[in-house]
């Protein structure tokens, strides 16, 4: 499958470089997005260094870092310095802060200034709609709904990502994004609800070679599995 075969953006969710790499290569993915929790869980120890490696391999897709500051004076400085790494670099802002202090003054302060702005972590609607307002057009922006996170507490995230989706249309250089993806189906959810980008771990980008396939197949491999496995463990009952 190609990028080509979805009416929805692919982006690439890690922070292992050589699995960005390959993805890159796929020909499947139209960006890329990372943060730290990604990069401590690769073993990544030099934020800048590694980013600045990957700006430099990739320079024709949209690549977000994210900034790690818990300090809006900080957070800024870090702001401008990735902005500085790539003209197809997005910076990532939080909605808040670790306090639970409003991003908002600072999103507003950058966007107009002209730098590409992901803003990331929210789940509400209400943040969405203050982001949004928060925002230059044309400048160029993703708001990212941590829909995954929604669908953990029991809601569906259909209607929030739609609304998301219809709010953001009227922004111009202005994206909705579909965060935190669970499994593949994510995908097609995210694509009806007319969500432009959504984020997947190599993980489950792996299992697309599975869209589409006959499932009494799948049934038969699924059984094929578990027979191979109780052989290969030596289980006997009786």
């Amino acid at each position: 499958m190609t990028r080509e075969d979805f009416r929805i953006k692919i982006f690439a969710d890690g922070a292992d470089a050589k699995g960005m790499k390959d993805m890159y290569a796929s020909g499947i993915v139209s960006g890329f997005t990372t943060n730290p929790s990604l990069m401590k869980k690769a073993g990544v120890t030099d934020y800048a260094a590694f980013a600045q490696a990957i700006a430099q391999e990739i320079t024709d897709l949209p690549l977000s870092f994210e900034v790690f500051s818990d300090d809006f004076k900080t957070m800024e400085k870090e702001a401008k310095a990735i902005c500085s790494w790539g003209n197809n670099v997005y910076v990532k802002i939080p909605v808040t802060n670790a306090k639970g202090e409003s991003s908002l003054p600072l999103i507003r302060r950058l966007s107009a200034d002209g730098m590409k702005l992901n803003v990331t972590a929210l789940l509400a609607l209400r943040q969405v709609e203050e982001v949004a307002k928060a925002l230059t057009p044309g400048v160029g922006a993703c708001i990212s709904v941590f829909a995954g996170r929604i669908a953990d507490t029991g809601v569906n995230p259909c209607r929030i990502m739609r609304e998301t989706a219809a709010i953001c249309k009227t922004i111009e250089g202005t994206q909705s994004l579909w965060a935190s993806t669970r499994e593949l189906l994510n995908i097609f959810q995210a694509q009806d609800c007319g969500v432009d980008i959504i984020t997947v771990t190599n993980d489950i980008l792996k299992k697309l070679p599975m869209v589409g396939k006959d499932l009494e197949e799948l049934s038969l491999e699924t059984v094929q599995m578990f027979r191979d496995d109780a052989v290969s463990l030596g289980f006997q009952i009786a």
